[in-house]
């Protein structure tokens, strides 16, 4: 059933840039290149934070990873291909400057979501600082490479070509996010969110457990603000590394179900098609009520869905399910 849902799934990705839509195509196609995007990148939150590792600043890594490409891009002439390796290194080291004092003085719960915020912040100051490079608060543009498309530099007037490459990426971030949960460090990650202690005293690594899964979600999210930058071809800080952009990870995770292969993507979809709705009903008139809705539905489903739509659609099917021979038959007795 899984297979064939899969199956159906990926044909349909497949098949939707030659489905006709007259003069929506373009649109339609950019509307699934950011859902990608971002289902990519909440896929990499959801790493951590199905093992009890909330963080608040995955945006310090997603602007790391587009700063990173744009600027060797446009000051050094450095192709993204050479760019995505450097962001995903300096994402990386950031990924364990944060984590490693943190796990090894065991800062965990609260105290940890707090110091990831601090970095997201830093990240994003530090940006707003630097404006001879970056642009400041208003923004760095991608430096176009010609009036033709470019494959080295990541640059295509097609939007075709860029949705089967993000639907590529987000292809591999859930085969990463599988390998996770069906790998043999899975039981020692929820063994660690569960209890620490009760972890360490029969021999599980916490802080080496804890950083690796740490630095591989750092990694992938990385990866998402390259192709990010690439597509959009305009970084800016608020919209990158800020804490807006942190808790937009979050919510699109929580909201589809961070305990799901494909949470994130339902809850990123839910988030991009609703905030898309708003801008196109009622353009400038309700600035914010984007953000306002994402608030009051996070606080709903904390409160009455906890697992996020596909866990709870997946408990609803379980229920449903056809009972046990051995439970029907001590009934009929």
């Amino acid at each position: 059933m899984r297979r064939t849902v899969a199956l159906g799934l990926l044909t349909a990705l497949g098949a939707a840039p030659w489905v006709p839509m007259g003069g929506m195509r373009q649109y339609v196609l950019h509307v699934l290149i950011q859902i990608l995007i971002w289902s990519l990148i909440g896929t990499a939150w959801s790493l951590m934070g199905r093992f009890g590792l909330v963080s608040l600043g995955h945006g310090a890594f997603l602007g790391v990873g587009a700063y990173t490409t744009t600027l060797l891009w446009n000051f050094w002439g450095l192709p993204p291909w050479i760019g995505c390796l450097a962001a995903v290194a300096f994402a990386v080291l950031l990924a364990v400057a944060i984590g490693y004092p943190c796990f090894r003085f065991r800062v965990v719960g609260h105290y940890f979501a707090l110091a990831t915020l601090a970095l997201g912040e830093v990240i994003r100051l530090l940006i707003i600082a630097e404006r001879s490079w970056t642009g400041g608060s208003l923004g760095l543009t991608l430096r176009p490479a010609g009036p033709a498309s470019s494959l080295i530099a990541l640059q295509f007037r097609d939007k075709r070509v860029f949705y089967f490459g993000v639907l590529t990426l987000w292809l591999l971030g859930l085969a990463v996010w599988t390998r996770v949960d069906r790998g043999v460090a899975r039981p020692a990650l929820e063994a660690i969110g569960e209890d620490e202690t009760a972890a360490a005293s029969v021999g599980i690594p916490v802080t080496r457990c804890k950083l690796g899964i740490t630095v591989l979600s750092a990694a992938l999210t990385a990866v998402g603000g390259v192709a990010y930058a690439q597509y959009i071809s305009y970084v800016n800080p608020e919209t990158l590394a800020g804490i807006d952009v942190s808790l937009r990870i979050v919510f699109a995770a929580v909201l589809g179900g961070m305990f799901s292969l494909l949470g994130p993507t339902v809850g990123s979809a839910l988030t991009i098609s609703l905030a898309e709705l708003l801008r196109v009903a009622f353009g400038l008139r309700l600035i914010g009520m984007a953000e306002t809705i994402y608030g009051l539905l996070l606080i709903l489903f904390i409160i009455f869905l906890p697992a996020g739509i596909c866990g709870g659609a997946g408990r609803a099917f379980e229920r449903r399910g056809p009972r046990p021979a051995a439970a029907t038959a001590t009934r009929r007795s």
